[in-house]
């Protein structure tokens, strides 16, 4: 903190009131600054969340409870494959497909910077080696196989391991003659990753087929946002399509649609309510309905009888008061 003083008031001031001066500086001011800081540096990181809808300031273990659906204007906000996952299966028998697979800059590619370190600096932030997670398990008690796309790895790009984990999954749901449920959300194929990664979008279809033909349901989940090779291939081959409110789901973004045709898009375009409106998804399902609706779907496509939906018991929490800004 910088002070500024007029030389003539200093010179005209007796020496005990500069020293009195200084000793309130020394005694009053500092610690109270120092005080203030401490303060503001005490409320925990990530202890708040805002809204990015309607931007209303949330505790965050009370937002976990709402499985991070804001309480004030139902946003739907994103959240990780591994939590999706956990929200979605029974708590026991879970097992993780493709583990092993871990992702190969084959091509050595680089743009402004090497795909090696892109795919480094991925995996640490998110601590998944890919961008989907597979997982056996069981939903309300019926064996089930469910995949999740992790968004924050690289957006959620399908390149070689996401294929193959995919396909992995699938294959498991071909042996064990089980239901296959995927949570997509994803911006599209990998470039990184070229030829290799639009190949996947092949793959997947080809496996996907392969459960039709044995009678086995896939249902697709479309969360926010799903667009590119993942949204022109499995995200859009289930034998129903479910999405969760508000999702942004399309091919190209809105704004390149709008460049190419010199048109004004209508509003609302690319959100699963415009989708199921216009015929190209079955239905739309809040998250906290995502277990019993499913539950109840999925015993129906394969002739089994309805299973319980018992909803977990929320215990109240004491939300303290929030920060003036966040």
């Amino acid at each position: 903190m910088r002070l500024a003083f007029d030389l003539s008031v200093v010179r005209a001031t007796p020496v005990l009131e500069i020293e009195s001066m200084s000793n309130w500086l020394v005694d009053k001011l500092i610690p109270s600054i120092m005080r203030s800081e401490v303060k503001k540096s005490s409320v925990p990181e990530g202890l708040w969340h805002k809204c990015p809808s309607c931007e209303a300031v949330l505790y965050r273990p009370e937002l976990e409870k709402t499985l991070d659906v804001c309480p004030k204007c139902n946003h739907h906000m994103r959240i990780g494959a591994r939590a999706r996952l956990n929200i979605f299966l029974d708590v026991e028998g879970r097992e993780e497909l493709g583990v092993d697979l871990e992702p190969v800059d084959r091509l050595k590619f680089r743009d402004g910077k090497k795909y090696k370190d892109r795919l480094t600096a991925a995996q640490k932030q998110t601590g998944e080696k890919d961008a989907l997670i597979s997982m056996s398990g069981t939903l309300l008690g019926m064996p089930v196989v469910a995949s999740a796309f992790e968004f924050s790895f690289m957006g959620g790009s399908m390149g070689a391991i996401v294929g193959e984990r995919f396909v992995r999954a699938a294959n498991y749901a071909l042996e064990n003659r089980c239901p296959f449920v995927c949570f997509a959300a994803s911006g599209g194929a990998r470039m990184q990753e070229a030829l290799i990664s639009l190949m996947q979008m092949a793959k997947t279809s080809a496996v996907l087929a392969r459960l039709r033909e044995e009678g086995l349901p896939f249902i697709s989940v479309l969360t926010d946002p799903v667009y590119g090779g993942v949204s022109a291939s499995l995200a859009m081959l289930g034998d129903v399509i479910v999405a969760e409110p508000k999702a942004l789901i399309g091919f190209a973004g809105p704004r390149v649609i709008e460049q190419t045709v010199r048109e004004k898009l209508p509003e609302g375009f690319q959100r699963s309510e415009f989708l199921l409106d216009h015929g190209a998804i079955d239905m739309i399902v809040s998250r906290s309905e995502l277990r019993p609706r499913l539950g109840n779907l999925l015993a129906q496509m394969m002739n089994l009888p309805t299973p319980r939906f018992v909803a977990p018991v929320i215990e109240p929490i004491v939300v303290p008061p929030a920060p003036a800004t966040i």
